[in-house]
């Protein structure tokens, strides 16, 4: 499987899946590109888009990607606060369709 992670998301997060094919958008070159575009570009190689962008879904509709999406909320972008989830991540990658979105919240419990 081919993720990409978006440059709001901690690169250290690769870590979470050590089975598959991890870039981030910084190592594709395509830091500061819309999200549409951006989207258009990953679909092209790519099987999931993670980020921690909430507002991406509202300004587009991902239904019309060949991508599956996972958009996670932390409680911080430090990779401290994605380690305690790093199975859940595994678990939603491996588990989202194209065209569908897994929402996660990974912050800690009050």
């Amino acid at each position: 499987m081919r993720i990409l992670l978006d440059e709001c998301v901690h690169a250290g997060v690769r870590a979470a899946f050590p089975s598959h094919s991890v870039s981030t958008v910084s190592e594709a070159g395509w830091r500061g590109t819309k999200d549409d575009s951006l989207l258009r570009l990953a679909e092209r190689g790519g099987d999931v888009f993670l980020t921690i962008d909430r507002r991406i879904e509202q300004q587009i509709d991902l239904r019309a990607f060949a991508l599956g999406f996972v958009i996670v909320r932390v409680a911080s972008n430090t990779l401290a606060a994605y380690l305690p989830s790093f199975e859940q991540l595994l678990r939603a990658v491996e588990s989202v369709r194209k065209g569908e979105v897994i929402h996660l919240d990974v912050r800690p419990s009050r």
